[in-house]
């Protein structure tokens, strides 16, 4: 029993759609409309105030964004949520509403590579302080040790699958007296709900796991409503809004998310432990065997490991580049989460926009492929592999 409580399976279906008007169409509209007309000027006020509900610009909101916005926030389990054009765009929005000059942030080394940017190139130009710790909670942990006002997380990381322990690092945080953000792209809420270990805000790029058919750009930030109102009015001022037919996309992907996210889950585990025992492979990189550094944390924090296969092939960046040509199953292209198997190197994909120094600074092998199980039979896909690692 359940008590009333609609499961994940429900709310990927229903949230932010549950009450059509009647004889209405059962999909959301797009409504395209830049503007929204009153004829009482003082009913027009007040929604420009927000002291009623509705909308006068689609900058600002719009209709079909907020379903997607009352979607990603029910899988949260948050409070609020808004949303952006892009993954990155709900970061660095995000980062800016909260830090100053003067500021000082903590994350990891090895987050994903536009995050990285942020931290490296535009951060300390805009005068904060970045401290990168080695993914190690005892690393995060000292580095909070010194006054900062943010500390952000991001688990499994993008693409070596490093698993951080977030209730560690969150009670660390608060402790600290840090606002805590935790980007939850690769686990989705499907897996993982950062909210529920004490982070105060949590970041998507839904362009991947949450669209999941790669034909939307989009992202959002879920958590408590004055902090999410900050970030939204930093957002409807800057102008990163979210485009009204990639939120239809979005919303349309996301009522299969709970389906996507078990299959592609449940094939990358198979995957996982199939190309342990291949000879071409050096290493595997996946939190779900039980020999990863990180399986015990993503264990107790996850429901499940994620739908990402990260490897090393012997013979290193050669053989990588003889081996990708030979997949017939998968797009070589710099996105992932999608239905269909996509692979690439880190210099292709996750961090194409940093440079050889930066991504062994940051512990990403040259010649590491990220694979990002699509929703194919299983067996097919291992046999797709075989091939493509034969001799």
């Amino acid at each position: 029993m359940n008590n009333g409580t609609p499961r994940m399976g429900t709310l990927a279906v229903w949230a932010g759609e549950e009450d059509p008007t009647s004889g209405a169409g059962t999909q959301v509209p797009i409504v395209r409309s830049v503007a929204f007309g009153y004829h009482d000027v003082s009913e027009w006020e007040a929604v420009g105030r927000g002291q009623t509900t509705g909308d006068i610009y689609s900058r600002n909101t719009n209709p079909t964004v907020r379903a997607f916005e009352q979607k990603i926030q029910s899988l949260e389990n948050a409070e609020a949520a808004t949303s952006f054009a892009s993954g990155m765009a709900a970061i660095s929005n995000t980062l800016s509403t909260f830090l100053t000059p003067g500021d000082r942030i903590v994350s990891t080394r090895d987050t994903y590579g536009g995050t990285n940017k942020l931290f490296l190139e535009f951060l300390p130009r805009q005068g904060v302080e970045v401290e990168l710790c080695p993914t190690e909670d005892a690393a995060v942990e000292t580095a909070l040790t010194k006054e900062c006002q943010v500390l952000y997380l991001e688990t499994p990381t993008n693409p070596t699958l490093k698993v951080l322990d977030l209730t560690r690092l969150l009670k660390a945080g608060q402790k600290a007296g840090t606002l805590t953000i935790v980007d939850n792209t690769f686990a989705t809420p499907i897996n993982q709900q950062p909210l529920e270990l004490g982070a105060d805000l949590v970041v998507h790029s839904a362009t991947k796991y949450l669209g999941g058919h790669a034909d939307a750009l989009g992202g959002a930030v879920c958590g408590a409503k004055d902090l999410v109102s900050r970030i939204y009015h930093y957002r409807e001022i800057t102008g990163a809004a979210l485009d009204p037919t990639a939120a239809y996309l979005l919303l349309r992907g996301m009522k299969t998310l709970h389906l996507r996210i078990e299959r592609q889950t449940e094939s990358a585990m198979v995957i996982a432990r199939h190309l342990s025992s291949n000879p071409a492979i050096a290493k595997v990189h996946y939190p779900g065997l039980e020999e990863d550094p990180g399986h015990l944390v993503a264990k107790r924090q996850m429901r499940g490991f994620g739908g990402i296969v990260s490897f090393e092939l012997v013979g290193g960046t050669n053989a990588m580049r003889q081996f990708l040509p030979r997949l017939r199953y998968a797009h070589r292209a710099a996105n992932l989460g999608s239905v269909e198997t996509i692979a690439g190197p880190p210099s292709a994909t996750s961090h194409v926009e940093s440079t050889p120094e930066e991504r062994l600074a940051a512990g990403i092998p040259e010649g590491l492929v990220r694979y990002s199980v699509g929703i194919e039979d299983t067996t097919d896909l291992m046999a797709d592999l075989d091939q493509a690692l034969a001799p």
